[in-house]
């Protein structure tokens, strides 16, 4: 009967069924699994997000009465974030090292996973070496860290006999240098993570136009910048976007290296909302800080969520421009 039916129907009507079929189908199986996940996510986020917002609209600290019983005082908690300074100059602190651990992440990441995502010989001990920074906690680099950027450690040891100089930097004391020094060392414990997107990227790349480019001609360099990059922009910026939203929630490290000095040098966000809500005993106002970096997290996640649609149908069209040909 199916065959009767199917026989009797455009030639192009079953096979769009089957593509209406098979897509209700991942969608079924997407909410099946994601629904859980939701709820749950929900039933433990709600209400610690809403406890926030009524301590965000409420002026109290542990030194007053009861929480319950604190004084409501609107937006002032928040006109109060905003006119800080010190919030202002963590807020841009937390711009820079997130933007520059993500920067350098991303290039030193490409770089190597360009190098060995091609099969050779002792291909998985590099993948191992590249892979063992991000497996290393943050407080060990830390404490190492302490050690070898002392004064008279051995990076300065090593600097002065290779330039014949006796070379003293104080890297984490100088507060000129000490946010680059931890940036630095968040860029060696975080490299490996946008190594393995871009090495996913690169291994995903369809084989058709790059041995096209080389038919025509195209030297390495113009396939890599003419065929291969804009393949990768999607996986580009999913490292870009992940990498900086997990910088601008870095806290370990940071913390356990200066505590946020030398003075205020390297107070990020997450180390003043600490610094407010467990040091100071400000739980209002470090409410409201952390509501203004959630929004602003949002609206960053939301921009980029566009962007990888955009990127995601340019690719959809490029492929769908062949697969039309060939059918034809």
């Amino acid at each position: 009967m199916a065959e009767v039916l199917a026989g009797a129907l455009p030639a192009d009507a079953v096979p769009g069924r089957r593509s209406a079929s098979r897509n209700r189908g991942i969608r079924r199986f997407k909410w099946m699994i994601l629904a859980p996940l939701v709820l749950l996510l929900f039933s433990l986020l709600t209400p610690t997000l809403l406890l926030q917002l009524y301590f965000s609209f409420h002026q109290w600290t542990i030194y007053l009465s009861s929480w319950w019983s604190a004084d409501f005082v609107g937006f002032d908690v928040f006109s109060s974030v905003f006119t800080d300074p010190r919030f202002g100059w963590a807020l841009l602190r937390s711009l820079a090292y997130a933007g520059g651990s993500t920067f350098g992440c991303l290039g030193v990441g490409f770089m190597l996973a360009y190098l060995v995502y091609r099969p050779f010989r002792g291909q998985a001990l590099y993948y191992a070496l590249f892979i063992l920074p991000m497996l290393t906690v943050p407080i060990v680099i830390a404490y190492t860290a302490q050690m070898l950027l002392d004064r008279s450690g051995p990076i300065n040891d090593v600097l002065s006999m290779l330039t014949g100089h006796e070379i003293r930097v104080a890297w984490l004391s100088n507060p000129h240098i000490a946010l680059l020094t931890v940036t630095v060392l968040d860029i060696w414990n975080w490299t490996p993570f946008s190594f393995i997107i871009m090495l996913a990227g690169l291994a995903a790349i369809p084989k058709e136009p790059i041995e096209a480019a080389q038919i025509l001609g195209a030297s390495s360099w113009r396939v890599f910048l003419e065929v291969q990059l804009p393949l990768l922009r999607p996986v580009i910026l999913l490292a870009l976007v992940l990498r900086f939203l997990d910088a601008m929630g870095s806290f370990p490290l940071i913390w356990a290296l200066l505590q946020g000095g030398p003075g205020t040098a390297t107070e990020t966000l997450p180390l003043y909302i600490y610094i407010t809500t467990w040091q100071d005993f400000n739980v209002s106002l470090g409410a409201a800080q952390s509501y203004i970096v959630m929004l602003m997290m949002v609206g960053i996640v939301l921009i980029a969520i566009r962007l990888l649609r955009r990127e995601k149908r340019v690719l959809d069209t490029m492929y769908a421009k062949p697969a039309d040909a060939g059918d034809a």
